[in-house]
């Protein structure tokens, strides 16, 4: 749905798509891979579908076996528009499969109906991950692994009194977008959550153009300066959560049916580290200032933040083999 259209209704007589039967697709589950097989006769009408006509999440397909008749996609489990939600328990990552087909030549005319199905990868929030994790609709990744070193990040778009999640991403221009970042504990050890970077695209892939980088530079948030908006980073309350507010915006030209893809990359660093040009949360409002520590962080904002080697968590969170970071993307 575009930002600052209305909601647009069914026509009279319009049936909406349905999710297909997913015995002609399977999915594998990994660590940090989802690979998912497709059958071409993928609607069950003898009839197979072009593989260039079906993406996961607007990824194409990684692999294709002509004499088998199957479409291979593989993705990281945050990649091709993948969207996780958190229940107490679980963590749920979930993918789209969408095949639209093409009309005929020099014609309007389609042969099959367009399909979607969606494809949830289910973890256990006690770092262990196993095949009991999966839904038993999909071919289970036989693998059984503890986590330990995993850190777990969410980015939810929260109601106006950040109370909770908000169940709708559509808004109009002129509305404030609440955002909240948050990371778990690791080990107890206190963490302090960063958005290191975001940028909104018309499309899954974040090196499309258009694109609006809106946070960059290590945490310096542009749009208020920019544009003028109201666009913040508020006042931590805890260190493992970050807010913050983005006016709606959209892109030139104008398009019905505009929707944006918002990327963010999160990282976290221990709590007792210091608040630092490569580790902060800063916002333009007569100049730049920092939503924790010194503004003299934020400096760099208006030149270039300088970034050192890349580095774990400090000694004191105990061994971290994966890197302390986490790319988001969801639609609106």
């Amino acid at each position: 749905q575009p930002v600052g259209q209305e909601p647009s209704e069914q026509p009279v007589g319009h049936e909406p798509s349905q999710p297909v039967a997913a015995n002609s697709v399977s999915a594998q589950c990994g660590e940090s891979v989802v690979r998912v097989q497709v059958n071409q006769d993928l609607l069950g009408i003898g009839r197979l579908i072009q593989p260039e006509r079906i993406t996961l999440g607007g990824c194409a397909a990684t692999e294709e076996d002509a004499e088998a008749h199957v479409i291979t996609f593989e993705s990281e489990l945050h990649g091709c528009g993948s969207e996780l939600t958190m229940t107490e328990d679980v963590l749920i990552y979930t993918f789209t499969l969408v095949y639209e087909p093409k009309p005929l030549a020099n014609t309007s005319i389609v042969k099959t109906s367009a399909a979607m199905v969606d494809i949830e990868c289910h973890y256990l929030r006690n770092h262990d991950v196993s095949s009991n994790a999966l839904k038993p609709t999909w071919i289970p990744n036989i693998s059984n692994m503890v986590a330990e070193e995993l850190l777990y990040f969410s980015l939810r778009l929260m109601t106006a009194d950040w109370q909770f999640e908000r169940p709708s991403n559509h808004y109009y221009l002129g509305d404030i977008i609440n955002m909240e970042a948050s990371v778990m504990p690791y080990h107890h050890v206190p963490l302090r959550v960063f958005v290191d970077r975001c940028v909104a695209t018309l499309a899954p892939d974040v090196h499309t153009v258009p694109r609006y980088s809106f946070i960059e530079d290590h945490g310096c948030l542009v749009d208020a300066k920019l544009t003028g908006s109201s666009s913040q980073f508020l006042s931590r309350s805890q260190d493992d959560k970050i807010q913050f507010q983005l006016e709606s915006f959209r892109f030139q030209p104008q398009n019905d049916s505009q929707q944006l893809y918002i990327t963010c990359h999160l990282k976290a660093s221990a709590a007792s580290s210091p608040i630092d040009a490569e580790n902060k949360a800063c916002s333009f409002t007569d100049g730049w200032k920092a939503a924790g520590g010194d503004d003299l962080v934020c400096g760099c904002c208006d030149s270039s933040c300088a970034v050192s080697k890349a580095r774990d968590l400090d000694s004191d969170l105990g061994k971290c083999q994966s890197k302390p970071e986490f790319y988001y993307q969801f639609k609106m």
